[in-house]
């Protein structure tokens, strides 16, 4: 199969490393000539360059660019595709992309691999990134059941499991699980800033251990992202905020009303309840 990249950094690139190392013939584009360059050294991509055009005759083309990006690209590349080739993307929220997205190419099947690293450009490709990862496919009533088993099989032959779900679904879920923890994880490291005590803060920063790593991971990373995030899935942060914030209100009102039994209870229930989110469990 031949597959078009549309954008090498940490997903696109490490995408296209594992198709590589598969057998597949991938064609990388980014705007950046050096990324290019650095997709054929890293094996990334056996041809590269910033032009659309490389990209005709390929049988399906991934635009693994920054979500805002998704549709504009998508119009720009539609006039160097064949009727055949199929287009998906990797953009974490589908609500706003996918109906639109299918007004522009009737070929176009949203999905989601659910993998990453606080790290972001080319020089961040993983091999085997996307191992055991769930990749959730958003396809809707107008969508073409052969541009979805395309897209399936390229997820599948690296190494994701895939889970089919409405673009809907797929974007409260992900304001749960991705995308309120971006705003949650910045709040901490924001707010441990705004230590008044500058000894304290010091002294913090000192003795911070795998605690903090761990809660703080996923609020240092692409600042670009987890803005996107929060824009183009406004409505679903904005309620996963709202319901956070009244649990926490209830938590701090047990802790000022010494009400330890409850908070004991919630962290059982938290104990017990966490591995029902976790991919291994």
């Amino acid at each position: 199969m031949r597959v078009g990249i549309i954008g090498l950094g940490l997903i696109g690139g490490s995408l296209g490393l594992d198709l590589t190392a598969k057998g597949y013939e991938v064609i990388g584009v980014s705007r950046n000539p050096e990324t290019c360059s650095k997709a054929l050294t890293k094996g990334v991509a056996s041809t590269s360059g910033v032009d659309f055009s490389l990209l005709k005759g390929c049988d399906m083309v991934v635009i693994a660019t920054p979500i805002e990006y998704i549709l504009p690209t998508l119009k720009n590349l539609v006039p160097y595709l064949s009727p055949y080739t199929v287009v998906t993307d990797v953009g974490s929220v589908k609500e706003s992309i996918v109906a639109s997205a299918q007004e522009i190419l009737s070929n176009f099947v949203g999905s989601h691999p659910m993998a990453g690293t606080a790290n972001s450009g080319i020089d961040a490709v993983e091999k085997d990134l996307f191992k055991d990862a769930p990749c959730v496919i958003t396809p809707n009533d107008n969508t073409s059941v052969r541009a979805i088993a395309l897209v399936e099989k390229m997820w599948l032959s690296v190494g994701c499991k895939i889970l089919t779900t409405t673009p809907t679904i797929h974007d409260q879920a992900v304001a749960w699980i991705s995308h309120l923890p971006v705003i949650i994880s910045a709040n901490l490291i924001y707010s441990c800033l705004g230590e008044k005590d500058e000894k304290v803060r010091i002294f913090a920063e000192k003795i911070a251990s795998s605690g903090f790593k761990d809660t703080s991971r996923v609020g240092g990373g692409n600042p670009e992202l987890g803005l996107m995030m929060a824009k183009n899935n406004q409505k679903n942060v904005l309620n996963s905020l709202k319901e956070y914030q009244n649990k926490l209100d209830t938590i701090i009102n047990n802790i000022e009303s010494n009400n330890w039994s409850e908070i004991e209870q919630l962290l059982k229930t938290t104990q017990t309840k966490r591995n029902d989110f976790l991919i291994d469990n």
